[in-house]
């Protein structure tokens, strides 16, 4: 059972300057898993093993995710990490930290 996923990210995360680990964050193509919906996000949790030439990625869950199309890599530092959980892509995460503070209010 695999949940496949387009439009992906390698995410690291950091605590400060130390990596914590890796999660995987994209949208849903189909999940056999039926977790998650069509063209919905997904937000892993730590990478344990990732399988380059077949595109699989496995999650400490147990679960497995394959991926299709070209992936990107992203940096989250961990008080932003709830974002990822909630939806956000690291690109919009990097947008809302450079936004003045005052903007959102």
């Amino acid at each position: 059972m695999k949940t496949i996923v387009k439009d992906w990210r390698i995410v690291s995360i950091f605590d400060g300057e130390e990596m914590i680990g890796k999660i995987l964050w994209g949208i849903c193509v189909d999940d056999m898993t039926y977790r998650f919906a069509t063209n919905s996000y997904i937000s892993t949790s730590r990478i344990v093993k990732i399988s380059p030439n077949n595109q699989l990625i496995k999650t400490a869950s147990d679960s497995l995710y394959q991926v299709i199309g070209e992936g990107k890599k992203a940096e989250v530092q961990m008080k932003d990490f709830e974002l990822l959980r909630h939806g956000f892509s690291p690109e919009q995460i990097t947008q809302l930290n450079l936004a003045p503070n005052d903007y959102f209010h």
